[in-house]
């Protein structure tokens, strides 16, 4: 009975089976056959999760019809809409083993029922998915029975058609269940696209690595496609370490149930070079893997490089192959070649693409530098309205480019070292510009900002090497400031301790108003430091809420507010025919002179000089850390030392007052006195 009704009979039971698990065949069968209205709502369930195309290949494959009759078997099925996305045929077989199992009895590996039984390669991901090679099993969906012969069967529905390797039609024999070494050695008879990969090949031959691709288990293979080998030199540095670093031994990884940026020990990982690869994707889909080297040696320099999978999830008998753009580990690529390579149709496309609008002199400028660090926007970087308006203007945009780039070799360790000496300036090529980091936490948590031109952007992903230099991603464009006065002081972590001060005395409410123009001379954090060594009661009571209204205050002495903004530039020539420059604050007024002294002002072991601007407020010396840092109602110019004063407050028995209210409470009292003996 059940061989008559087919796999079509038994693909209905499997669904009907999740209501009534485990019942017995012949009863389900009787149950749908009488009962039109329960066929009729189990067909549409059937329809929308069992596509037509694929209920027809399980009908017209005697294989598949004899498995699904008379042995224990499970059945893979693809959505609906998996069908909807997938192109070309469809291997029916594959999604077939020849043995039940359920969820938790699948094992790394089963074999499908394809000729040569090429493997299916089950993986978990943190979240605790099963995958089916690169498919998501949906786990509500999974059905289990047992047939008319008595076999146990089970379906599980699949969000993926599974695509098997096979060979071109014009093949001149048929292929099956190659391992990673016959897949590189029969490339061309295989349906891989347009990818080749002859030069890769040889250079494996010539290394001798034949055995790290036959290895039996299962691994993963990220293979270098022809296209990365533009540059004629660069298969002779392919040498076998670097090879070695294109496998990951023993961990098969399909790019939906990776883990993104989490680090996996390549064949290259040893006393004298580590080598680790990670997969990660793009806001835009694109999937890339990352080669690391943790440990260099004279050949193999230390650092981070980029490729793009452009086929991925090929499955072979031991493992996984992905086909990527270009060779991982550094090997000859320079800054200018990484930026063109990866801007054609890559992660910093629409970068390239302004350089060269704005003339492709920036470009030129990198080529020519020997030692060079890019801070280089992604492509999502660059999709705001305030970039829209000045991405024409090619002289702003030049300024804007040039301020994406240092005249050293700059990677994570060393900006670590230079924070960890309070050295956090770094100049760009851009005149009189300097850029900020900052590193918060450690090893692969480590949470890298840069700041330049009032923009905070934070690194995606840091230290891409290549031969003279790093590449840094970064997820804003610096020099475009997007954020207001109040979004800049929240966010950048240079400015925490004076944020924290106006949010408790309501201090900062007036900071987002795009009406008016602020200037404001925020102390750094190291600044409010200082004053604890000075004051050290008065500091502590600062950043208490209960003398909320003396902190804002003092904040109010900061705080420029003026028909237009003042800049460090404007303020030291208005300084040069006053004594004191008279500023309206939002109390009274503030009287300073601004000078420009040459020197290390931040950086007393640096190798260059610059000049930089040093207020003179009551007396006192205050250096400008970072001047001119422009929001979108106005400018902040981050200062070392707060506009503060021992006369500024007094503390006594738990009281702290400014001077001046003390005079006005004085003034207060006198008056009511006085009122008091009139009356």
């Amino acid at each position: 009975m059940f061989a008559r009704r087919g796999p079509s009979a038994l693909a209905a039971l499997l669904l009907l089976c999740c209501y009534t698990t485990h019942a017995a065949a012949a009863d389900l069968a009787d149950k749908l056959r009488d009962d039109s209205e329960l066929s009729q709502s189990t067909a549409k369930s059937f329809k929308r999760l069992m596509p037509v195309r694929f209920y027809s290949l399980l009908e017209q494959n005697p294989v598949a019809n004899s498995t699904l009759s008379l042995r224990s078997c499970t059945i893979f099925v693809p959505t609906n809409e998996a069908f909807q996305r997938h192109k070309g045929p469809t291997h029916v077989l594959y999604h077939i083993t020849t043995a039940a199992f359920s969820k938790d009895q699948l094992e790394k590996t089963v074999s499908s029922d394809m000729d040569g039984n090429p493997p299916l390669y089950i993986t978990k991901s943190r979240n605790g998915d099963i995958y089916v090679n690169n498919a998501r099993i949906i786990p509500s969906l999974s059905v289990e029975l047992t047939n008319r012969e008595g076999k146990r069967q089970v379906m599980h529905i699949i969000d993926e058609v599974l695509e098997p390797l096979t060979s071109l039609p014009t093949a001149k024999t048929e292929i099956n269940n190659l391992d990673a070494l016959q897949f590189i050695q029969k490339a061309d008879q295989l349906t891989v696209g347009d990818n080749k990969l002859r030069t890769y090949r040889s250079q494996m031959a010539l290394m001798k690595k034949e055995s790290l691709y036959m290895a039996p288990g299962a691994h993963t293979f990220l293979l270098p496609v022809d296209e990365g080998f533009k540059i004629t030199t660069r298969s002779s540095l392919v040498d076998g370490k670097v090879i070695d670093g294109h496998v990951i031994p023993n961990t098969v990884i399909f790019t939906a149930a990776s883990q993104h940026d989490e680090p996996k020990t390549s064949a290259a990982f040893e006393d004298q070079l580590k080598v680790t690869v990670s997969f990660f994707k793009q806001k835009d889909g694109k999937m890339y893997v990352k080669s690391n080297t943790i440990v260099g040696d004279a050949k193999h320099p230390e650092g981070v490089v980029l490729s793009e999978i452009v086929k991925a999830n090929i499955p072979v008998k031991n493992g996984v192959i992905h086909l990527i753009r270009r060779p991982l580990m550094i090997i000859d690529t320079t800054v200018t070649q990484f930026l063109q390579d990866n801007g054609e149709n890559g992660a910093l496309r629409k970068f390239l693409e302004v350089i060269m609008d704005a003339g492709g002199a920036v470009l030129d400028g990198i080529n020519n530098l020997s030692e060079v660090t890019i801070l280089a926007p992604s492509n999502e970087a660059w999709n705001t309205s305030s970039i829209d308006n000045i991405i024409r203007d090619r002289q702003r945009m030049s300024d804007i480019l040039n301020m994406h780039i240092i005249k050293e070799r700059l990677n994570v360790e060393k900006i670590r070292q230079k924070n960890a000496n309070m050295i956090a300036q770094v100049p760009t090529v851009n005149n009189r510009t300097f850029l900020y980091f900052n590193i918060n936490g450690e090893g692969a948590d480590a949470k890298i900002t840069v700041e330049g031109g009032g923009v905070n952007a934070t690194v995606l992903q840091a230290d891409v090497a290549q031969t003279n230099g790093y590449v840094h991603i970064i997820d804003h464009v610096l020099g475009v400031p997007h954020t207001t006065v109040l979004g800049k002081l929240e966010t950048d972590p240079m400015m925490k301790a004076t944020y924290e001060m106006g949010h408790f005395s309501n201090f900062n409410d007036q900071l987002n108003n795009t009406q008016r123009r602020y200037t404001f001379f925020v102390p750094r954090d190291k600044g409010w430091q200082k004053t604890e060594l000075d004051y050290p009661s008065a500091h502590k009571k600062l950043f208490m809420r209960d003398f909320a209204y003396h902190s804002k205050y003092i904040l109010e002495r900061h705080l420029v507010i003026a028909d237009h903004v003042f800049t460090m530039k404007d303020l030291a020539q208005m300084s040069l025919t006053t004594d004191n420059v008279v500023l309206p604050t939002f109390r009274d007024s503030l009287k300073m002179k601004v000078t420009e002294e040459a020197g290390h002002l931040h950086d007393e072991y640096a190798s260059h000089e610059w000049t930089g601007y040093v207020i003179t407020w009551n007396f006192k010396k205050i250096n400008v850390y970072r001047p001119d840092v422009e929001c979108t109602n106005g400018i902040i110019h981050v200062i070392d030392y707060p506009l503060l004063q021992e006369k500024d407050v007094v503390v006594s028995g738990g009281s702290y007052l400014p001077e001046s209210s003390i005079c006005i409470m004085l003034a207060n009292l006198i008056m009511i006195t006085v009122a008091k003996f009139l009356n």
